[in-house]
């Protein structure tokens, strides 16, 4: 499975999950990217897109489309930290054309 990292989600979630392939829209060169053609490029690559983007459930339509989307609640790193088993889970049950929301911890 290939992953993609939205240029808002903390690195260190390519660092601490080494069993996915984790690539970041940086690392692909498409840092700045609009949405809608991040998405287009991403579905030719990847499996699943992984961002903290709240409103991109409905600014976009998985409907039809292969690839996966999980929302972060937040892209603050000790936050991220705290739900790296939860973005782990949703990596391991991802279904295409779907967008997962991870909740936020208590502590939020």
């Amino acid at each position: 499975m290939k992953v993609l990292l939205d240029e808002s989600v903390p690195r260190l979630v390519k660092t601490q999950l080494p069993e996915f392939e984790i690539t970041t829209v940086q690392e692909m060169g498409w840092t700045g990217l609009k949405n809608g053609d991040l998405l287009k490029r991403a579905e030719e690559k990847f499996d699943v897109f992984v961002t903290a983007d709240k409103n991109l459930r409905f600014q976009q339509s998985l409907s039809g489309k292969r690839l996966s989307v999980i929302v972060l609640p937040s892209n603050q790193v000790p936050v991220v930290v705290l739900l790296l088993s939860a973005i782990t889970e949703a990596l391991r049950r991802f279904q295409p054309g779907t967008f997962v929301e991870i909740p936020g911890t208590p502590a939020q």
